[in-house]
């Protein structure tokens, strides 16, 4: 039967991109020594229980992850539900990413072994009693998370288990989870996945799908003995009032929970699991049935042509300028002897002896400049390791693992561009810039987190930080980031001064009357326009894999996204400095970091559109986590951009008036 899915689809990730990535070598090949493994992505060989060795396992194990939501910004972890628990194993480690990201891997009660079939096999079964506070707390909460159609998230040798079901026009969506269970209001209305059937049409009642039948699929190793590996793993989620719990057969009606029920509710959880082989997928492309549920491509494609356009027509905007205008410029001012001649000179080159006047507030400047270094180097050397490969969702944490890292140990560059900037702004209270560039943006976003951290402590979530973690964070931050930075700002201070191609004059020269579109802010407004104008889709993707727990596979669209950004920053901030500088208003510091930086302010304004219009997120604490999070993007976004527009400007004005001769 044709269903709405629960949740919007995740954004899909190029097919070309995981052929790349196989040509590279950084995904495993379909033989053995075709390409090497990334850590912890090898292959697992599996043969049934009379062929297992050390190198072939016959137990298959399934892991439980945090169970989320796309209606609530807060994660819960398995253990805090009233679910089946396993009664020995092994956690999983889970590195820093994953805590960061609430990530909470455990193992569970569901035991395979490979090629042996299973039918509606009983895990365990829950009893509770409604005149018992503590059975109806926990009976409650589990009503509470259907309403807001929480879902599982199940592993099966490091792969989603899916649940693949029809949606609009004929396609197979497959999400990398499933609901608890759904909800049929009191007017009868069927909420999320109770669509799927008919038989879930008691009003006010409660479905909760306590049975699956998994169905896993492998793929036969041609060379040698080596067993199969797994290449799917797909479930699809049912409800059964089990008749005889204690044998059960998997047939009646659906196990209903009525808002109105009383006395003692048993719930029996079961599971039959089947395996088939598969001969035309190999391990190395087990991800693409997910990806190729995701019809998202065009609109990225679109996405970048857009981007494109945009950088094309700056780019030829910045080359009128330079080429045309500019080389006009310098040619006419190069050949002016006579005095009559200097006294008609208009535009930019009036400003020469102001042009490097030190800023207003350069010591905040050059902080700015420093951590926003920091993040662009971040933010780089990340994006393209994901691009090889080696940050995929496949190897989860990862990516926020690689970017605290990355982070942490750039603190040098940050110091040092901090200092050799206040430096040559004539600044000499050298400790309190060093201490400023450690301490106040880092400072800022970590107590924004401790906040947020807090309200996800108290309301119980797997998204909450442990204290360990963040005494982790502190030791990293203050232990090798600071020294980093002081060791850097000693390196700043110790080089001389930037020399300027022209001399500042004594008197500060006036500046005239600016038009409206030469006045700062309408400029600064203006300017931020065109570099979100090539991200805004991208936007969407991220802040839905951010929000909707949807997947994100996209590093290769991001990457050139974040080269066409880089670009697109740099052209608009130099084409509207060359036009403030011709209205002879020399305060080019600030505002070359604002106007890059306002793009900041738009992404702020897109994300509260986008949780107005496209999130269905509920509560008090969710919507404060929401805002929180995103104040904490906005300010690195904000830091990246401005230090892009501040370098592109500042290489802009040195080029010129470096080849402009002064008198």
């Amino acid at each position: 039967m044709s269903a709405r899915p629960p949740a919007s689809p995740p954004a899909r990730g190029p097919r070309l991109l995981l052929l790349s990535l196989l040509l590279l070598g950084t995904v495993p090949g379909p033989h053995p020594g075709s390409a090497f493994y990334l850590p912890g992505l090898a292959p697992v060989n599996f043969c049934t229980e009379e062929k297992k060795s050390d190198e072939c396992k016959a137990e298959i194990e399934l892991f439980v992850n945090r169970l989320d939501s796309v209606e609530s910004v807060l994660p819960y972890e398995y253990t805090a539900f009233d679910f089946c628990q396993a009664s020995e194993g092994k956690r999983p480690s889970e590195n820093l990413g994953q805590v960061l990201f609430g990530e909470r891997i455990e193992p569970s009660p569901y035991k395979f072994t490979f090629n042996k079939m299973e039918t509606c096999k009983l895990v365990c079964t829950k009893t509770y009693h409604t005149e018992k506070a503590e059975d109806k707390q926990k009976l409650d909460f589990l009503k509470k998370s259907m309403l807001l159609n929480y879902q599982h998230h199940w592993i099966v040798d490091n792969m989603p288990v899916t649940w693949c079901y029809d949606v609009e026009d004929g396609q197979r969506f497959c999400n990398p989870g499933f609901p608890i269970g759904c909800y049929i209001t009191d007017k009868g209305h069927a909420k999320d996945a109770c669509v799927i059937s008919s038989e879930f049409h008691e009003r006010d009642t409660f479905y909760i799908f306590n049975h699956v039948d998994i169905k896993i699929h492998y793929h036969v190793v041609e060379t040698g003995s080596m067993g199969a590996r797994l290449v799917a793993a797909k479930l699809e989620p049912k409800s059964f009032k089990h008749t005889h719990i204690d044998k059960p057969d998997c047939s009646g009606p659906p196990m209903d929970i009525s808002n109105k029920a009383s006395g003692e509710i048993k719930i029996a959880y079961t599971y039959s699991i089947s395996f088939e082989e598969q001969k035309n997928i190999r391990w190395a492309s087990r991800w693409d049935y997910i990806l190729e549920s995701m019809p998202h491509t065009h609109i990225q494609w679109f996405s970048i042509m857009n981007s494109l356009v945009i950088v094309l027509f700056l780019s030829g905007m910045v080359a009128m300028i330079m080429l045309r205008t500019l080389h006009k410029d310098i040619a006419r001012y190069n050949q002016m002897d006579s005095t009559e001649d200097a006294q008609e000179e208009f535009g930019w080159k009036l400003v020469h002896g102001d042009i490097f006047r030190p800023p207003r507030k350069g010591m905040l400047l050059s902080v700015f400049l420093g951590s926003g270094t920091q993040i662009l180097i971040m933010t780089f050397v990340t994006l393209f390791f994901a691009c090889l490969g080696f940050l995929s969702p496949a190897n989860r944490g990862a990516l926020m693992t690689c970017a605290v890292v990355l982070w942490v140990l750039l603190g040098t560059p940050a110091g040092y561009v901090a200092a050799r900037f206040y430096k040559s702004f004539g600044g000499e209270k050298w400790k309190t810039n060093v201490l400023l560039t450690s301490f106040l943006c880092p400072g800022i976003v970590f107590a924004d987190f401790f906040i947020m951290n807090l309200i996800l402590w108290g309301e119980g979530s797997s998204a909450a930080i442990p204290f360990g973690t963040l005494v982790a964070i502190l030791a990293l931050w203050f232990c090798i980031s600071v020294p980093l930075t002081f060791i850097g700002a000693y390196f700043g201070f110790k080089k001389n001064a930037i020399e300027h191609p022209v001399r500042t004059n004594q008197i500060p020269r006036q500046i005239p009357e600016q038009s409206f579109y030469t006045k700062p802010l309408p400029g600064i407004i203006m300017g931020g326009i065109l570099p979100f104008g090539c991200i805004f889709i991208q936007l969407f993707f991220i802040l839905n894999s951010i929000w909707s727990h949807q997947m994100y596979y996209m590093f290769g669209f991001l990457f050139l996204v974040f080269i066409i950004l880089v670009i697109t920053c740099s052209e608009a901030t130099i084409l509207l400095c060359y036009f403030h500088l011709c209205a002879e208003d020399y305060h080019w510091q600030w505002r070359s970091f604002l106007t890059s930086g306002f793009t900041a302010v738009y992404f702020l304004i897109y994300a509260i559109h986008y949780f107005f219009s496209k999130l269905q997120i509920t509560g008090t604490a969710s919507t404060i986590l929401y805002f929180g999070y995103t104040m904490i993007m906005v300010l690195i976004f904000f830091l990246f951009t401005g230090t892009i527009g501040f370098f592109a400007c500042f290489w802009f004005v040195t080029k010129i008036y470096s080849v402009v001769k002064v008198d």
